[in-house]
């Protein structure tokens, strides 16, 4: 069956604050209700614990790092569960059950496969 992660978009919170009990209730009700399908995944620390690395001229060139992420947006990448649905109808189905496409967004993204070497 093909794999697909599945983006978390939300408000930048630390979802280990007493404040997000509620909403982790949520969460844990999804993954057990989708437990068979899920594969992995891990909810991020806020972007302010975030480094944005650079190298610039390329391999071997200067690296530069800064705190912070890549970019600032009302909504950030907080999280990402590795599905294994029978196909992308599967997926966003899937998808909409999360709490992050109630209060933010969620972006399915087949994986790709590549042979063992």
């Amino acid at each position: 069956m093909p794999h697909y992660v599945a983006f978390t978009y939300t408000e930048d919170l630390d979802w280990t604050a007493p404040e997000q009990a509620d909403v982790m209730v949520e969460y844990d009700e999804f993954g057990k209700a989708a437990a068979a399908i899920i594969r992995g995944g891990a909810a991020l620390y806020p972007t302010t614990t975030a480094t944005t690395v650079r190298v610039q001229g390329g391999r071997g060139g200067d690296v530069l790092s800064t705190d912070g992420p890549y970019a600032e947006t009302k909504e950030v990448l907080s999280g990402f569960y590795l599905l294994e649905c029978t196909d992308l109808d599967h997926a966003i189905a899937t998808a909409a059950e999360l709490p992050a496409a109630w209060h933010g967004a969620v972006e399915v993204r087949p994986i790709i496969t590549f042979p063992e070497r």
